[in-house]
């Protein structure tokens, strides 16, 4: 009898021990996603992460993990970042991660960007600094000086691409990343081309932001580069509807009337003359190599073509260009004129 009463305690302390390995390798989680991602804010004490695994019931046993935790001196090694857990891990995986600080990259992608709002916004989706934090580094003129930009050009700086960063960076962190691409691309040879045009690093990145918003053909941007550089050193003012769009901060206007040139604003180039004080968008390399490389014209003025395939007329005198700019206006009523017709029948 006795004999059985041992066999069968020996038998409970070995369920008891199984049971207890599978809570910590045995798949431990709650959740019913593919994954989940846990934030650990900057200065999060264990308490608080803690709280956050039991709020969103991120495993079956908070206890379980509260004892691993402990044993693992995870308590006292807390570390900020963002970190993602696959459905059907265990505490054990879980808890070394969360230790060791492996958390996942976060990729910032560039495109276009027209304001230091957007590329704020767009930082604090992304990270734990919000954009509030980001926009002040992108205002303080004291921390710029050592990029040598300043709040109107700190957009100068930024290159579209896609950039790999861990959820926690901080604002100058962040930069400094966006930094080592525009001095990657700033090679001598590309500072001398600029030079050849009378232009630096800054002047031509906001040059090239303004050909980027006029046209996307890449067969025009060499041209339309050119006729902006010949109005700067001939002394013409660019007039350049873009700089008229961003000053009103309306990018959806479709056609610039008269109205819109009276916007006091130091990027309506049809009102000041040489470049804006900062660039319009953040364009893209082709556009920069576009402006670099832009041939010797003698075109001073542009218009679309009539037959609305993204391409431009260019002209070297004005009575020139107003005739393209007629056929142009003419297409573009009758487009207009049709399209109206065609809204009336619909009714």
């Amino acid at each position: 009898m006795k004999k059985k009463i041992i066999i069968g305690f020996s038998l409970l302390v070995v369920l008891a021990a199984a049971f207890f390995g599978w809570q910590l390798a045995g798949p431990a989680t709650a959740f019913s996603n593919e994954k989940y991602f846990l934030y650990i804010r900057t200065g999060m004490s264990y308490e608080e992460v803690l709280q956050v695994i039991e709020k969103d019931t991120v495993v079956k046993s908070s206890s379980m993990f509260n004892w691993l935790a402990h044993r693992m001196s995870y308590p006292t090694n807390v570390k900020a970042g963002k970190y993602e857990i696959k459905k059907g891990a265990n505490l054990i995986n879980i808890l070394r991660m969360l230790h060791n600080g492996r958390q996942i990259p976060v990729n910032l992608v560039i495109t276009k960007l027209r304001t230091k709002e957007d590329l704020a916004s767009m930082i604090g989706k992304r990270f734990e600094c919000d954009s509030a934090a980001f926009m002040h580094f992108l205002l303080n003129n004291d921390t710029l000086k050592e990029y040598k930009v300043d709040s109107n050009t700190v957009m100068s700086i930024i290159f579209p691409n896609t950039y790999t960063y861990f959820w926690n960076t901080t604002p100058s962190r962040i930069f400094k990343k966006l930094f080592a691409t525009y001095k990657e691309f700033w090679t001598p040879e590309r500072i001398e081309l600029a030079k050849q045009h009378d232009l630096n690093p800054t002047t031509a990145y906001i040059l090239a932001s303004i050909v980027e918003e006029e046209t996307n053909m890449k067969g025009d941007k060499p041209k339309v580069a050119s006729v902006y550089i010949n109005r700067l050193e001939t002394g013409m003012k660019l007039a350049a509807d873009p700089t008229v769009k961003y000053a009103l901060r309306n990018f959806e206007l479709k056609r610039i009337y008269d109205k819109y040139l009276l916007v006091e604003s130091p990027y309506n180039t049809y009102k000041y003359a040489g470049l804006p004080p900062g660039p319009i968008c953040t364009p893209s390399e082709e556009t920069l190599e576009a402006v670099l490389n832009s041939p010797k014209t003698n075109y001073l003025y542009f218009v679309a073509k009539p037959d609305f395939s993204g391409y431009s007329n260019f002209a070297e005198t004005y009575p020139q260009h107003l005739q393209f700019a007629k056929a142009y206006q003419k297409a573009l009523d009758e487009e207009m004129r049709i399209g109206r017709a065609l809204k009336d029948s619909a009714k």
